[in-house]
């Protein structure tokens, strides 16, 4: 097929070789993901967002190229060129071929484009894309992401959620990021992005809505000491979510703080929002307004004059509802109560949680070492133990690197102790960021420390010995472990968040 002579030159043939190559390595891979759906993460990348890009330029590379081998000619003399706009002659095969390659294949390309920036955008919206592409620093999150209760929800729902206006500032922030992967210039570990984040109330509340929650409901919890026998203690907790019938609304309960009829509004010592010295109250039908302050930490003239009043929503207490990092006492108890670690293996919680005492660099050298000192415990401490059990020592040392795998990353400094999760008021503070008997209005009203107020005991005690109360009762919490008078007038942060 005869094209204009301005098409035979080198840049040209090389453009066409490009995209023919591009276009067919993209049919290829569209095929190959069509077929088979066990892919590579990054097989979605190639096919719609780098491969597209060398297509287009190898597109772009054939006009450039006769562009420049025209004005060659000209400059040679080597060809008449007449002043003014170029005669089309359909009646000479070379144009016509031409018009008939260029009309095709730009009613093909603009197919295809829409088509790529289709898949792209749904690729880029993925959450392969977002948890493994870039696979050392996204590991921890993807890793807890689907871990968690929200593993069937996208990123994007939450990250970005609808709107064009969120959408870009997404994708201009993504691309800052990948400039940083790129550099290797990122934090160790990411930080949360605090203020980056959508509100709660255009994200976690199209599925989650005030005015259907539910009434107050059950936990039931094991923990094992570390004894000898990995005692199990066992309790139950009526968890106040609600009120205690779901016909009452949002009237009391852990949730009433985004009642709709109320509104709850904070000012934080610094950004974390850890230290919370300032809260405001308002009750939203009849417009009264209560401030509690507390006076042992308060906040300074500067910060009270530039500070910006946040109202409370469901991220200040579900901090990591979908990238939660379990303690090493959460994830081994899970570990034994599921099965994984032999609960009759003597002492294996006190040797788990001696494992866990320092940090870790490397996730190798951790694993190395998980391994070696619960055998070299058993081997010098128990030998009856290590010979006659050795199946059950292998069984608790997959149990333990497995809860170790899913929560604790050296190679990017992710750990329980980096990422604060404000739902209790155990390993962090919590609730007690504000439920402190410190935070007090100008009338005396304080905002309680009075762990009723949320959740009632209503069962507590060695497995086979519990103490049991009714549902309508609550029990004083009993500590598994005898400690010196006073220890109850603290915060259970001030002892369990070094405990590790």
């Amino acid at each position: 097929m005869k094209l204009p002579k301005s098409y035979y030159n080198m840049l040209s043939f090389i453009g066409t070789a490009i995209a023919v190559i591009s276009l067919s390595f993209i049919l290829l891979f569209t095929l190959v993901g069509i077929l088979f759906e066990d892919t590579s993460s990054y097989l979605g990348l190639f096919t719609f967002v780098i491969l597209p890009v060398f297509l287009i330029i190898g597109l772009i590379l054939i006009p450039i190229g006769i562009m420049i081998e025209v004005r060659r000619r000209k400059k040679r003399e080597l060809e008449y060129v007449a002043k003014g706009w170029p005669v089309i002659d359909l009646n000479v095969s070379r144009y016509r071929n031409a018009i008939m390659i260029f009309g095709i294949g730009t009613v093909f390309f603009i197919f295809l484009t829409a088509l790529g920036s289709y898949e792209a955008f749904h690729y880029t919206e993925s959450v392969e894309f977002c948890g493994t592409v870039c696979h050392e620093v996204m590991q921890p999150e993807h890793v807890a992401y689907n871990n968690s209760p929200h593993a069937r929800v996208a990123c994007v729902d939450c990250h970005v959620g609808t709107g064009a206006d969120w959408y870009m500032r997404s994708k201009l922030s993504g691309l800052r990021q990948v400039y940083a992967v790129l550099t290797d210039d990122f934090s160790r570990p990411i930080e949360t992005p605090i203020h980056n984040l959508r509100p709660a109330r255009e994200t976690c509340e199209t599925c989650h809505w005030p005015e259907k929650f539910y009434a107050r409901q059950l936990i039931n919890e094991k923990h094992y000491l570390t004894d000898s026998l990995n005692t199990e203690w066992n309790i139950g907790l009526q968890m106040k979510t609600g009120p205690s019938h779901s016909a009452q609304g949002l009237s009391e309960g852990i949730h009433w703080h985004i009642n709709p009829k109320v509104k709850i509004e904070y000012i934080p010592k610094r950004d974390n929002r850890l230290d919370i010295p300032w809260v405001k109250y308002t009750n939203l039908e009849t417009n009264e307004e209560t401030i509690y302050i507390d006076e042992e930490n308060m906040l300074s003239e500067k910060r009270m004059a530039n500070a910006e009043i946040r109202e409370m929503d469901c991220m200040d207490c579900h901090t990591r509802p979908s990238h939660h990092y379990f303690t090493p006492m959460e994830f081994v108890d899970d570990a034994i109560t599921a099965g994984e670690i032999p609960k009759d293996l003597p002492y294996i919680k006190k040797i788990a949680m001696d494992i866990f005492v320092d940090p870790y660099d490397h996730t190798d050298t951790a694993l190395m070492i998980i391994e070696s000192s619960i055998h070299d415990f058993y081997k010098e401490e128990m030998p009856e133990i290590y010979e006659t059990r050795i199946d059950d020592i292998n069984q608790a040392v997959a149990g333990i690197i497995g809860g170790f795998s899913k929560n604790i990353f050296p190679e990017m400094g992710v750990s329980w102790d980096v990422y604060t999760d404000h739902i209790g008021h155990k390993t962090y503070n919590g609730c007690f960021r504000c439920h402190d008997d410190n935070h007090v209005s100008e009338s005396g009203n304080k905002i309680r420390k009075d762990c009723n107020i949320c959740h009632t005991i209503v069962l507590q005690g060695k497995a086979g010995e519990e103490m049991v109360t009714g549902l309508n009762d609550a029990m004083d919490f009993i500590h598994p472990k005898e400690l010196e008078e006073g220890w109850d007038e603290g915060l259970c942060y001030d002892c369990h968040r070094y405990l590790y």
